[in-house]
């Protein structure tokens, strides 16, 4: 089905959600491979994304050599090596597999927080994005452009921001920590235009608790409040939901169909 720009297709499983994904994404690339000379990929890192990135690592007739990897957020003070770490957590699960041109990582324990943001956002200047591999959080928010400060027109590429405590709360849902205190407060992050000027986008959202964020991202009206409805605005973006995050949803035959 179809919400203004939005495509939405809905899979009985997350298997099926993740593993369509990422045939969508491969074959995205294999397009872009042949015309060329390097494809710019920004990767989101979380529990919803491992169906997909296990099957993406997969696929074949990928020239990963071909690819600039980037990540679209990171906590600060969390160690690169910990677990919790966003860019070890794509590190481990795809990069350390593949022949990628580069991959950049964004650091949330540089020493200036403003001079990191400042260097990352050159190179994603330099670097213009091709393809962004995102999901949605339980409050809506893409990358952390949590609601209160996912600004549609932000003049800013990337940024430090404080995380909201449903945001926060996530993270424990998502058993990545045991405890509230345990996650950080604040973090770094691309700011939602720095997203949406993707040329192609890919939005992986499985599971029951997301369900509330599916139903607002497709039915209330475009506004910051609610940070994943700018998905509709986006010219070539496609929303992979499985059965259970797609339960709040009115019924299906209310909406267009892609």
């Amino acid at each position: 089905m179809k919400v203004d720009n939005l495509e939405i297709q809905i899979f009985n499983t997350r298997q099926e959600m993740g593993a369509n994904a990422a045939q969508a994404v491969a074959d995205k690339i294999r397009e872009l491979q042949d015309s060329k000379e390097f494809i710019n990929i920004i990767f989101a890192s979380a529990p919803s994304q491992n169906e997909f990135l296990e099957v993406l690592k997969e696929e074949k007739g990928i020239a990963w050599e071909k690819i600039n990897a980037f990540h679209m957020d990171e906590y600060v003070g969390i160690p690169a090596d910990a677990p919790q770490n966003f860019g070890n957590f794509l590190k481990v699960r795809l990069f350390d597999f593949k022949p990628l041109n580069s991959v950049n990582y964004l650091d949330g324990n540089a020493a200036d927080l403003d001079a990191e943001c400042a260097r990352y956002t050159q190179l994603l200047l330099d670097n213009p994005t091709d393809i962004v591999c995102l999901g949605i959080g339980e409050n809506g928010h893409l990358a952390f452009n949590d609601p209160h400060v996912a600004f549609f027109d932000d003049p800013l590429v990337v940024k430090q921001v404080e995380l909201d405590d449903a945001c926060r709360q996530q993270q424990v849902n998502d058993a990545c920590f045991d405890s509230f205190d345990e996650v950080p407060a604040t973090a770094l992050t691309l700011t939602i235009p720095t997203l949406m000027k993707a040329t192609y986008a890919f939005c992986i959202v499985p599971g029951e608790k997301k369900a509330e964020a599916i139903a607002h991202t497709v039915e209330e009206d475009v506004q910051e409040l609610y940070p994943s409805t700018i998905l509709r605005t986006h010219p070539n973006a496609i929303l992979f939901i499985d059965k259970a995050s797609s339960g709040m949803l009115k019924e299906i035959s209310s909406y267009s169909q892609a």
